[in-house]
């Protein structure tokens, strides 16, 4: 069994080209739910969505994120309560948007939580109805939010990277929940031949996820079989802010500093082959590297880029 720590878009692409070598049912994506919401009293998922929905081949394949063939109206139908809005309403707000059919995806998904179902019961309806053989489980049943410090002030994830359009430099981030909140399955955590870190987001698609108790000590006591792969690219993220907050909390925006991240927990880091004179830097970390091709919109790239993570284990000795 495969497990992959995923955020959103990067981890989905990544998640792609995984079940094209190995066995769908040997898969289990294990997503970042620290970036959830509630908007229009509906409970949103972004990463399980983005995920499933790009698994199944339902994602617009321009935006990266919502359904393909997507229309607008529900969104633009919200304009005209913004003259009568009193001032400090948070009603109706068009600064997210939700495509009409992607709101059926919320409207379900909120319907169970007032049921009374759990997150994981829900994504696994979720992936059976969009046809999916590939396990897909939110990181944790219980409540995380990852709140990003600003010099004005803290705000939602959500504020931060679709309102403010993750322009605004950050001071701190928190993972508000972690504290309490238990990891989905621990067995997951020892039982995997092979743990993938995506290429996501360092800071706030996998730090959500290894500040839940229990993550960090256990990817430690078998780092030799955990593999990440650098959302870092030439020393720019490939999508969102990741360089940018790298820099802003302390870190180096490049593949050195995503090791130095990784290291405690993972022992070999895969990087894009633009960064292959890095190579040396990055195992003065105490990290294996690898540089291929990681650039995952070229024909191909997920699936070998895959077949390569998935086979770090069994090569260890190997260069």
């Amino acid at each position: 069994m495969i497990m992959v720590l995923a955020g959103g878009v990067g981890a989905a692409r990544f998640l792609s080209g995984l079940i094209q070598v190995v066995n769908p049912a040997d898969v289990v994506a294990v997503v970042n739910t620290g970036d959830d919401t509630e908007l229009h009293g509906l409970s949103i998922s972004p990463d399980i969505d983005t995920v499933i929905y790009t698994m199944s081949g339902s994602i617009d394949p321009e935006r990266g994120w919502g359904l393909r063939d997507e229309t607008w109206r529900a969104m633009g139908a919200l304009e005209r309560f913004e003259t009568v809005r009193p001032a400090g309403s948070a009603a109706a707000p068009r600064w997210f948007n939700l495509g009409d059919t992607d709101l059926a995806t919320h409207f379900y998904r909120t319907a169970r939580v007032r049921e009374g179902a759990t997150l994981q019961q829900i994504t696994e309806e979720l992936r059976i109805a969009f046809g999916l053989s590939v396990a897909v489980v939110p990181m944790s049943n219980d409540s995380v939010r990852t709140i990003v410090h600003l010099a004005d002030g803290p705000v939602p994830f959500q504020e931060y990277f679709v309102r403010l359009q993750h322009n605004v430099p950050v001071t701190r981030v928190e993972f508000v929940g972690a504290e309490s909140a238990a990891f989905i399955d621990h067995s997951l955590l020892t039982d995997a031949d092979t743990i993938v870190i995506a290429p996501s987001n360092p800071i706030v698609s996998i730090a959500p996820i290894r500040a839940l108790a229990g993550v960090d000590s256990a990817l430690t006591a078998r780092r030799d079989s955990v593999v990440a792969i650098s959302p870092i690219v030439a020393g720019a993220a490939l999508k969102g802010p990741a360089d940018r907050m790298l820099v802003e909390l302390g870190h180096e925006p490049t593949v050195v500093g995503v090791a130095r991240i990784y290291a405690p927990i993972c022992g070999t880091l895969i990087i894009d082959s633009q960064d292959e004179h890095l190579v040396a830097a990055v195992e003065r970390e105490g990290m294996r590297c690898i540089a291929t091709d990681t650039i995952m919109s070229k024909p191909g790239v997920a699936a070998s880029l895959a077949r390569i993570a998935i086979d770090v284990p069994s090569n260890k000795g190997d260069h």
